[in-house]
């Protein structure tokens, strides 16, 4: 019997189509859960690496407190684990205050005054923190409380935990005014003289946010970008970015351009943007009427960076770097797309294999002399097949 040649049917060419375009989606549904499991996993490290930092410097200063102001006779290493799980239960019930002070669930007291927040806040953290170390007290030595050691102790325990509560909030509070890394930056005197670094930048902006202005009134605007830029910040944290700057309905976030595996996040960022605000839709239709729209400008390249300002510091940055940034961001709103980056910026970060790339060409920008090289990033959320099965059909990069 002879075999006979396949012949390229058009039904057998479907099929085939239906397959690969199966494959593919499977390939896509694949890479969606690998990035979902890697955002879970930094979230867990985020959250895992300050509570075991926190525990083990709790459990060294009880060690520390056993060695400075017990008797030497009680030094045994009964009495020193003991001290240990005694400053780690300590350590980590302020810690797990902290923790709530600066989650959502604790948005109401944002409200006030920032003398009332750090009041109750530290209240609240040596009422916690002296009950655990009373509760320990008893757990760990097996006596029962009596009424002249709560008079003696309870109170210089509570007194303490505040003190130090108010000093923490303190310097909590100016961390978040002008971030870690530009306090430490400040304190050690980096950018006191100006220092040239390549960056990579994005300009993030609320769409049509001058009509949501005059239709909302400033008051509700201003909430609608307080709780803006609240929920954006986990995914720029989460993806290594860093906030420079908050310009009206803009945000400014740098990434380090030597540090690779931290810029190539960049990309990724803006989509994890999108994903964190169609997981609070709902909330913002019911709040505000609308979810709020946006679009940023993706640039590379050298910054100049130092310290500004004498009565009041803080850290700039000048360049053209800057300037073609918040051009291509502004060219977003011309070209009707979300996204927009720089093929200065996918020389070094390549963009990723779930995101189409479409080239732009040559661009002038405004007030700039030289074109520059725009590409338009989209996700792939469903590939397109021709009638080869062959993913991805237009003009991609």
């Amino acid at each position: 019997m002879a075999i006979q040649p396949m012949s390229a049917e058009p039904g057998s060419i479907i099929a085939r189509g239906e397959a690969a375009g199966h494959l593919y989606r499977m390939m896509q549904v694949s890479e969606c859960d690998a990035n979902q499991l890697r955002n879970v996993g930094e979230d867990m490290r985020r959250l895992v690496t300050p509570l075991i930092v926190i525990a083990l410097g709790g459990m060294l200063v009880g060690f520390i407190y056993r060695y400075l102001a017990d008797d030497p006779t009680e030094a045994t290493i009964g009495n020193y684990a003991r001290s240990g799980i005694h400053g780690m239960g300590t350590a980590l019930s302020g810690w797990v205050v902290h923790l709530y002070f600066t989650s959502r669930g604790s948005e109401w007291i944002r409200r006030w005054p920032l003398w009332f927040e750090i009041t109750v806040r530290s209240t609240t953290m040596a009422i916690v923190v002296a009950t655990v170390v009373v509760a320990l007290q008893v757990a760990l030595y097996g006596r029962g409380l009596e009424a002249t050691w709560l008079a003696a102790k309870f109170s210089r325990i509570f007194v303490i935990a505040f003190v130090m509560s108010m000093m923490i909030g303190a310097m909590f509070e100016l961390t978040q005014l002008v971030g870690s890394r530009v306090l430490l930056n400040v304190v050690l005197g980096r950018y006191r003289r100006p220092k040239r670094e390549e960056r990579v930048l994005m300009f993030l902006d609320l769409a049509g946010s001058t009509s949501l202005a005059e239709s909302m009134g400033e008051l509700r605007m201003h909430d609608l970008l307080t709780r803006f830029f609240f929920d954006i910040d986990k995914a720029i944290l989460a993806h290594g970015g860093e906030v420079h700057a908050y310009v009206g309905d803009e945000v400014i976030v740098t990434w380090p351009l030597l540090e690779w595996a931290s810029a190539a996040r960049c990309i990724d960022c803006f989509f994890a943007i999108q994903d964190r605000i169609a997981e609070r839709a709902s909330i913002y239709w019911r709040e505000f009427g609308l979810v709020p729209q946006f679009r940023a400008g993706l640039h590379a390249g050298p910054v100049v960076i130092s310290e500004c300002g004498d009565s009041r510091r803080q850290i700039a940055y000048f360049g053209d770097t800057m300037n073609v940034t918040a051009r291509i961001q502004e060219y977003c709103k011309e070209t009707g797309r979300p996204l927009l980056i720089s093929a200065d910026l996918l020389k070094h970060v390549p963009a990723g294999s779930n995101v189409s790339v479409e080239t732009l060409g040559l661009t002038k920008l405004r007030g700039r002399a030289a074109a520059v090289g725009i590409f338009a990033v989209e996700r792939q959320t469903q590939g397109t097949l021709d009638p080869e099965g062959n993913a991805g059909v237009g003009d991609t990069w």
